[in-house]
Order: structure tokens, then C-alpha cells, then sequence
């Protein structure tokens, strides 16, 4: 096995221009394992890295963790007991589990590929598919897609969407560990369309975002007494100051997103710094002991 120090060393002898600080993507991407440190959450979800790492099992008896290549079945305690009750749930509702998507790497922090958040253990992807084995081998779990529960002009559910999904959904939103989950516009459009006033203080949390057509993105809030975490902030529950998110949702995704035209033009705004530049220097310090860390 490659030594946390060793595995730094290798990205530190790497061709660099002159002066230039290694990316920190890189040498989080290169830890295999996790910080022998007690398990904690530092810094922000797209701003940080996570302290003694939980690995989620490969295959447990309702959830099997896909693209295990990636190595990023990985999170704080809470996300993975999270995972695994929510797995169980989903058999209450008819599926044999859940598909579990990117958690986090080994010690958390910005990734090479992919998501910009998922670095401090507290965010997780479910997959939509509705698995029909939980013996996948690894070879099937890099080959195999989930599905895709939306039309292709992002304005409604598809055939792929079933009672089950929304269920699934609600009974993650109704846990009081989530703060939100993210998913397709379309899927915050359907659930909105048949809310009830009984609904609002789970649909609040479910929140719409591009790209979330195949999996639901569920977030964490940071646990009790992690004081190295930066909670969301407005929190879903400040945000919506008791409604369900409707109102913008039929609104603004409607119109200004999925039909951007109708939009008036805004101020420009700058482009905020991507986790792809990020050093050391752009992470809280105590990241630099998580990396050091055996």
C-alpha cells in the first residue's frame, strides 16, 4: 500500500512550473486510505476535506457501492449509517436496496473528476436505478448506468419515475440529519404538482439543480459538536422561512433555466474559483494535518 506520505511525495516531485503550488486535488486524489485522526468534518462541502473516513462495505445486504474504481465510498459515520438505514428503508417500499453512487475519497477533499462538493464526507449520490441485483461484480458495477427519470426538455418526469421514487425521496427528506437533497428540475416540478400543505416541511428540503436526472444528491448538516464544519448557510429551513419551494420552482425553473430566453438579462457576475485550482493555500489548515496524517 502507498504511504499518505509517500503518495504526497510522488504528486510533490511531479513537473511543476517554477513556484507553483501542487493542486490539491491532486494530492487528495492520490490518498488510498484514510486519516488514522478521530472522524470529523473540516470546512465547507466544496471547500474542505474530511478527518477519519468511514468506508462504506462494497456490498452489504440492501446497497451495493458502484464505480468502486473511483475509490470513493468514503464518509463521516453519519453519512454512511445514513446510507445504510436508507437502504433499508427503500425495501419497505419495494426495491431490494440502493445503488450508491460518490460519497467521498479517502480523506475527502477536492477530487480530479466530477463533483465540485462531496469533500467532507456529508454529501452522497443515490442512484435512480431500482437495483435488480445486489451480487453485482465489480466488473458490472463500472459498466452498468443508472436511468434517466426525466424528458429530454427537462420539464417533466418520464415513464422512469415511479411512486417509489418519490417515496424513497420523502422518507430521506423527513430525516433530520439532511439538510437537502438535490435533484432534477423536473422531479421538484412533479413532487410540487401533487404537495399537499402536509408536505411542507420535508419538500422544502428537496431542492432542484442541473444535472441530476440519473441520481438525487443527499447532504448532510454538519453533526452535533463538529466544530471544524461550516454549515449550508441560508439553511433550507432559513431559505424557504417555512414554505416548500414551490413558488420558485414553477417559476424561475420554468422559466428563467429551461427557458432562458424569457429571462432578462442580469449583472455579470465573476466566476468563483474552481476546486479544480484549489492548494493547499485555498483549504482550511487543518486540512494540511488531515493530508499528513497516516
Amino acid at each position: 500500500m502507498i504511504r499518505p506520505l509517500a503518495a504526497i511525495a510522488t504528486i510533490l516531485s511531479l513537473a511543476l512550473p517554477a513556484g507553483a503550488e501542487p493542486l490539491a486535488n491532486q494530492l487528495f486524489g492520490a490518498m488510498p486510505s484514510p486519516s488514522a485522526q478521530r472522524s470529523e468534518p473540516v470546512g465547507f462541502y466544496s471547500r474542505g476535506c474530511g478527518a477519519g473516513m468511514v468506508q462504506l462495505p462494497e456490498t452489504g445486504p440492501t446497497w451495493q457501492a458502484m464505480r468502486l474504481s473511483r475509490n470513493r465510498n468514503w464518509g463521516q459515520p453519519e453519512m454512511i449509517t445514513f446510507l445504510e438505514q436508507l437502504s433499508v428503508a427503500a425495501t419497505k417500499l419495494g426495491w431490494r436496496g440502493l445503488y450508491i453512487g460518490d460519497i467521498s475519497q479517502p480523506r475527502g477533499g477536492p477530487m480530479t473528476s466530477g463533483h465540485a462538493s462531496h469533500q467532507i464526507g456529508l454529501d452522497a449520490d443515490v442512484w435512480m436505478l431500482p437495483p435488480s441485483s445486489l451480487t453485482l461484480s465489480r466488473a458490472q458495477r463500472e459498466s452498468i448506468s443508472s436511468i434517466s427519470i426525466r424528458t429530454a426538455d427537462q420539464r417533466s418526469v418520464n415513464s422512469n419515475w415511479t411512486p417509489q421514487h418519490q417515496a424513497l425521496l420523502q422518507s430521506a427528506a423527513m430525516d433530520d440529519r439532511v439538510d437537502r437533497i438535490f435533484v432534477a428540475a423536473a422531479v421538484k416540478i412533479r413532487m410540487c404538482q401533487t404537495a399537499t400543505a402536509a408536505d411542507t416541511p420535508w419538500l422544502q428540503k428537496i431542492r432542484p439543480i442541473a444535472g441530476h436526472n440519473t441520481h438525487f444528491h443527499i447532504r448532510l448538516k454538519c453533526p452535533a459538536g463538529s466544530r471544524n464544519c461550516t454549515p449550508q448557510t441560508p439553511t433550507v429551513n432559513e431559505l424557504s422561512k417555512g414554505g416548500n419551494g414551490c413558488d420558485e420552482t414553477l417559476s424561475w425553473w420554468v422559466t428563467d433555466y429551461l427557458n432562458p430566453q424569457s429571462a432578462p438579462a442580469g449583472p455579470a457576475v465573476p466566476a468563483s474559483p474552481s476546486p479544480r485550482t484549489f492548494t493547499m493555500a485555498d483549504l482550511p489548515a487543518q486540512c494540511t494535518d488531515v493530508l499528513r496524517a497516516r
